[in-house]
């Protein structure tokens, strides 16, 4: 396959990462995007990647790894899907300067682009700032901020859990509103 041919998978996947940076840190998207996999395939006809053998994804904070990851353009050259499957396939990346790093696992990772909508499948788990969340499938809208969790329905289950796991931390209090006057 000619560098000619790839250049327009290349650039949607550019395209992608920009639009999926959007709840980032503003950096992140001005970062170059880094895939590392001990193979590579891809299909500008069919308009699919895939990456293979401990695939690493960066770009600036956001890092992303599986042991496949595949992604999907529509004809039009947009990323449309991207996924990644692993044992289990990671996701984490710093939200804002003042933010911890979020981490999310699952042994399916499935990015939408269109609607900007993470799905974690199959021991799901997001931990932030100390609050985890676990579940059978994750499913957090990042352009409206707003996460639903549940049952996998018409997905195999390696681990059934049947009910979602939360842990909040409490708030820490500011030091000068704990101090008498």
């Amino acid at each position: 396959m000619s560098c000619v041919k790839t250049l327009p998978l290349l650039l949607g996947l550019s395209a992608f990462w920009l639009s999926a940076s959007a709840w980032a840190l503003p950096e992140d998207r001005e970062q170059p995007i880094r895939v590392q996999a001990d193979s590579a395939e891809l299909d500008d006809r069919q308009g699919v990647a895939v990456y293979r053998g401990d695939v690493v994804i960066t770009q600036g904070t956001m890092k992303i790894t599986g042991d496949t990851v595949t992604i999907t353009q529509n004809s039009s050259g947009d990323v449309e899907v991207f996924t990644s499957i692993g044992k289990p396939a990671y996701y984490e990346q710093k939200p804002a300067v003042d933010k911890e790093i979020v981490k999310a696992y699952g042994l399916t990772i499935q990015y939408f682009a269109a609607n900007e909508r993470i799905v974690l499948i199959d021991q799901a788990k997001v931990v932030q700032e100390g609050n985890t969340f676990e579940g059978e499938k994750i499913v957090y809208d990042t352009r409206r901020q707003i996460v639903n969790a549940g049952r996998a329905t018409n997905a195999d289950v390696t681990t059934p859990r049947p009910r979602v796991d939360m842990v909040i931390q409490p708030r820490k209090r500011d030091q000068a509103a704990e101090q008498p006057e």
